[in-house]
């Protein structure tokens, strides 16, 4: 999702200085403030000697009681005292740090991921006050395309704002990044473009359909099955739901085939099964039985071997529902129940009181059935 920035630096290390200052505009202690700095001192350093998670990730999981709005605030303050005060070639290799942790920690899985998203949106807006349009438009587009990425999955605000920020970003980031100048950015940026549109809560949802496949037919221009098989097999999956989503069942079950049939060449167990399990879907929805029922067992299979529950969970539902219809109904009710339990252990409320409401009607009419015979 996100390239290094093209920079390396040497970070300054002469930041104490800074403690007193950062505790009168923090509102924090003056220990609490050097603790907090000492963290960001030694984190900018690891991203500066090397920028990958196997190196910065263990110094994360260390903090995680740091990463919160002290640290924001932390950040935000000390880069405009930093960047105010050095060289520009300086200020550059600092923006390149914050820009590279600003990655990391975007996708950093452990901690509070909402506080994450947060300070990396802190982190992309410092880079961007030293990487500009007019003087690193190569940067700049890269960083407006991470931009985009961390509004796409911010927890905090307005998510229709957001995505809209994310759409904007991305539009941006196209200014700079053309097919025939960076065609591999510009078709990374064009599958993001095609994930915020069809999330996109403004505006009519059809038109939102048909501009993220829009987006994502530009993308497989560039992401061909022979260079980049697993891009490819992803956005067709996308593409597929999209369109069985509006209704192009025979077109829609198309892309999804032409996905499975990447992804069976490929490792990735998980999105295999979930490429099967919408095959399923879609053969439900259009009454082929017989195909949805296998094509559930064999992503079942898939799921219960890598232990994915939320999967196990969707088959299982899908089974079930499957089973009312051919009149299956004791099957119907034992796989539900499967499909209940688990969503209650996920903490999926809504999947679960779904199928708990199907389950009290199939019971409800068992019991009428009864009283009648």
């Amino acid at each position: 999702m996100c390239d290094i920035l093209k920079q390396q630096s040497t970070l300054v290390q002469v930041m104490e200085r800074e403690a007193n200052k950062i505790a009168e505009k923090g509102n924090q202690n003056t220990a609490n403030s050097e603790a907090y700095l000492n963290f960001l001192t030694e984190v900018l350093q690891a991203v500066s000697e090397d920028p990958s998670p196997q190196s910065v990730y263990p110094l994360l999981q260390a903090n995680l009681d740091k990463l919160d709005d002290n640290f924001i605030s932390l950040l935000r303050t000390w880069a405009e005292a930093r960047l105010s005060e050095v060289e520009p070639s300086q200020a550059e290799d600092i923006a390149s740090d914050i820009g590279n942790f600003s990655n990391l920690i975007l996708e950093f899985p452990l901690g509070n991921q909402a506080a994450n998203v947060e300070i990396s949106l802190v982190g992309y807006e410092i880079s961007l006050t030293v990487f500009t349009r007019d003087s690193h438009s190569e940067n700049w587009a890269l960083i407006q395309n991470n931009l985009g990425n961390a509004y796409r999955n911010r927890i905090k605000g307005d998510r229709s704002e957001n995505l809209e920020n994310a759409l904007a970003a991305y539009q941006r980031a196209l200014s700079v990044y053309t097919q025939e100048a960076f065609p591999t950015d510009w078709a990374m940026t064009q599958n993001n473009l095609g994930l915020a549109y069809s999330h996109r809560i403004v505006g009519d949802r059809a038109e939102n359909r048909q501009m993220a496949i829009a987006a994502y037919e530009k993308a497989l221009e560039v992401y061909t099955r022979e260079a980049f098989p697993e891009d490819r097999a992803e956005i067709q999956y996308e593409i597929g739901k999209l369109l069985i989503d509006g209704g192009s069942w025979y077109d829609g079950l198309a892309h999804l085939e032409e996905s499975l049939a990447i992804y069976r060449q490929t490792e990735n167990l998980k999105q295999r099964a979930d490429t099967i399990y919408q095959i399923a879907r879609t053969h439900h929805l259009m009454s082929n039985l017989d195909k949805a029922r296998i094509h559930y067992g064999d992503a079942l299979r898939i799921y219960q071997f890598i232990n994915n529950q939320r999967g196990i969970a969707a088959c299982q539902d899908g089974l079930g529902r499957l089973m009312i219809l051919i009149l299956f109904i004791d099957e119907a009710l034992e796989r539900l129940n499967q499909a209940c339990h688990i969503y209650d252990t996920i903490e999926d409320k809504q999947r679960a009181d779904d199928v708990r409401e199907i389950i009290k009607l199939i019971t409800k009419a068992k019991e009428g059935e009864k009283q009648i015979a």
